[in-house]
């Protein structure tokens, strides 16, 4: 990894937006790609927060810095990342972080690599109860339903969500993708979920495979 990007890393970690942005601007002055900037730098820092607020080294309000430095960075990159993208739509996806879980990013990158992909994609945001993830199934009958968590504690909520799916008669209509810093393939797979993707790139890609 660059020094820049290391640096960018860093400062993502401790919150410093403005000090953000310019990294990232001066990162793509250099020639480095979005892809490159999100997944070697973005995501890698918070992840790392992810973690140090799991195991209490540090406080909502410093995870909270670090988001909106996050978000602020994901912002300018936004346009490189949704370049890629078609006109026509590939499939419609709902897509959430589980109940009890304030993270977004992650799902904020999922939502904007997908939407470049060419998904129809309804965010419903983060802290998302089982009863809205059903309720948004049945009206929106989208082709899948994405859900992350961030923490150990909430994972649990993905199957949760799943088997209400399964008793409103909806689950066998829309696949289901999950993903998050504690989710692992094997994990996934013993839910019985359709598709796992460990970053935005393997979201998008399972999506196209789910919907092709």
């Amino acid at each position: 990894m660059s020094e820049l990007l290391e640096e960018l890393g860093r400062e993502v970690q401790i919150g410093e937006v403005n000090r953000v942005k310019e990294l990232i601007s001066r990162a793509i002055d250099q020639g480095l790609t979005a892809m490159d900037i999100l997944e070697k730098s973005l995501r890698p820092a918070m992840e790392e927060v992810g973690r140090k607020f799991e195991t209490l080294e540090i406080y909502l309000p410093e995870m909270l810095q670090a988001a909106d430095a996050m978000t602020a960075g994901v912002e300018i990159l936004r346009p490189y990342l949704a370049s890629g993208g078609g006109e026509q739509r590939k499939g419609r996806i709902i897509l959430g972080t589980v109940q009890g879980d304030v993270h977004k990013i992650g799902k904020d990158i999922v939502r904007i690599m997908l939407e470049g992909a060419g998904f129809e994609v309804f965010d419903l945001g983060h802290d998302v109860s089982v009863s809205t993830f059903v309720e948004k199934a049945e009206e929106l009958q989208p082709d899948i339903v994405g859900m992350s968590a961030l923490m150990t504690t909430t994972m649990q909520n993905i199957p949760r969500v799943m088997s209400a799916l399964e008793d409103s008669g909806l689950r066998q209509k829309m696949k289901v993708i999950v993903g998050g810093a504690p989710v692992l393939p094997e994990w996934a797979e013993e839910i019985g979920a359709d598709g796992y993707g460990e970053n935005a790139v393997e979201a998008v890609n399972i999506s196209k495979k789910l919907v092709g």
